[in-house]
């Protein structure tokens, strides 16, 4: 059966049937009904009833729904969500990880749509809002304290049919696949997370949890004054940030992450290869950006990766331009920093146009030093050895630097190095700027850029390449964007068509 039969009974079925969903995919609440209307035909209306055609494809949906295959976010296995959070309470030792995710409708979510907190996320794989997750690694008894098991526990609230009218139905923590579709040991209800401490945690457990420093936000602040407050720790409890912990181990990538990685990236370079071809003289920043948005868009990224840069003339001077308000003169150099993120990973790519279709002498001077400081930097990649770090002797930013300095000059004579103002690379997953450990060596599983710059706002001139890596099993740098055109000559023959 082709996809549009198969689409046209579901739909005409799940006007029958309503079935309900979440930004995992269907939760099969409801798919118990589905078995019902098949096997009882009393409960389908008196024009239906011993409908073969209706029987087959309320079991089709049955199918459907259970093997999860209409899902909204590309999940990775439950089992991947597992292993990390197994590896964060083992970091954890004898204490214990609570996390919750952020409320719905409260700041800019109620504007701008529902993301799910990166943390949470990349433990659970669980994209509703208002959440709570403890876990708890095994340990043996010792000091009069009993043994315990691997602990792990996914609190969801309660169903709230007033609110669902607004933001759509959510998983119930009695829902009885609730625990195969979270991929959890157990779930509970929110509303039993406070017993649940004060039965589980001792006097003097550390918890740890997203503690904010000065001046930051948590998702956990409000939760745990509640908690605090209705008496849910024993004595003596203390509280450690555990985004260090989290950090360590984000820092390297498994191979379904760096998929999800690749399809981002694969929009992304889709809607900058869209951008070359609709640019010239007359069209705006704004427009560009537009196009950008919708192109990744369709190709199934939710959202930007971060707000698109698109800077020409002066603006391809600030280095996180995003007003994208200003028109595109002829002559312009034109910075697009842009990329879309898919099923909640990121992208980053970088590339320099001229506006006109070609780089004049100056632009062409100033693109090819900033492509030969990457390709220095590239070149100079080991695996095991190399860092992100400025200041060590295996630092790929020192040798983009030293090549940047040593070529090309100001129009004062002075050398370029001081127009690199800022790093080389930054790791890359469900942030574009992901958190990862910056002292250890790349290597395996490692997703980075590698995006050497050169600004000179007296000569309203930017040019910064961008380009997205990550190791693999064998040591090697793989460029992930290795198809979208490089070399300034690249750029002129895509922008003229060829």
């Amino acid at each position: 059966m082709g996809s549009k039969p198969l689409l046209h009974f579901v739909g005409t079925a799940a006007l029958c049937c309503p079935v309900e969903q979440s930004s995992t995919g269907f939760h099969s609440s409801n798919l118990r009904q589905v078995f019902d209307l098949a096997v009882e035909p009393r409960a389908v209306p008196t024009r239906n009833r011993k409908n073969p055609l209706l029987i087959f494809v309320f079991l089709l949906i049955a199918i459907v729904l259970g093997t999860g295959t209409a899902l909204a976010l590309e999940r990775q296995p439950n089992s991947d969500y597992r292993a990390r959070r197994q590896a964060l309470a083992n970091q954890a030792r004898d204490g214990y990880v609570l996390l919750f995710a952020p409320p719905e409708a409260e700041g800019p979510n109620d504007i701008y749509g529902y993301r799910p907190d990166n943390n949470f996320y990349y433990l659970t794989g669980w994209a509703e809002p208002g959440a709570a997750m403890l876990i708890a690694a095994p340990l043996e008894a010792k000091g009069g304290l009993p043994a315990r098991t691997y602990t792990e526990t996914l609190f969801l609230p309660d169903r709230n049919p007033s609110q669902e009218k607004w933001t759509g139905p959510k998983l119930s923590p009695d829902n009885r696949d609730a625990a195969r579709l979270t991929g959890f040991d157990h779930v509970e209800s929110l509303d039993d997370l406070r017993s649940d401490l004060a039965h589980l945690l001792a006097e003097r457990s550390t918890v740890y949890t997203d503690v904010p420093a000065s001046g930051e936000t948590s998702n956990s602040v409000a939760q745990l004054d509640w908690l605090k407050q209705s008496n849910a720790f024993p004595v003596g409890v203390s509280f450690q940030d555990v985004r260090p912990m989290l950090s360590s181990l984000r820092t390297y990538k498994d191979a379904a992450e760096i998929e999800l990685i690749r399809k981002a990236t694969n929009a992304s370079i889709a809607a900058q290869l869209a951008a070359m071809h609709a640019m010239k003289p007359g069209v705006t920043e704004r427009e560009i950006s537009a196009l950008l948005q919708y192109e990744w868009g369709k190709r199934g990224c939710e959202r930007p990766a971060y707000a698109p840069i698109v800077g020409a003339g002066a603006n391809s001077t600030v280095l996180h331009y995003s007003d994208d308000s200003g028109p595109i003169n002829a002559g312009d150099v034109v910075v697009i920093d842009a990329a879309g993120e898919y099923s909640m990973s990121a992208s980053g790519i970088t590339r320099t146009l001229p506006a006109s279709g070609t780089f004049t002498s100056r632009q062409r001077e100033i693109y090819n030093i900033v492509l030969g400081a990457q390709r220095a930097a590239i070149a100079a990649f080991q695996s095991g050895k190399s860092t992100l770090l400025r200041n060590t002797s295996d630092s790929l930013y020192k040798v983009a630097f030293d090549y940047i300095d040593s070529h090309g000059k100001d129009l004062h004579g002075d050398s370029l190095g001081k127009y690199f103002v800022h790093g080389l690379s930054h790791y890359v997953g469900l942030n574009v700027h992901d958190p990862g450990d910056y002292d250890l060596k790349l290597g395996h599983g490692a997703v980075f850029t590698i995006e050497p710059g050169v600004y000179i706002p007296e000569e309203k001139l930017g040019v910064r390449i961008e380009d997205m890596f990550y190791v693999d099993t064998n040591g090697k740098l793989i460029n992930l964007t290795e198809s979208l055109p490089h070399t300034a000559e690249d750029v002129e023959r895509t922008m003229a068509g060829k």
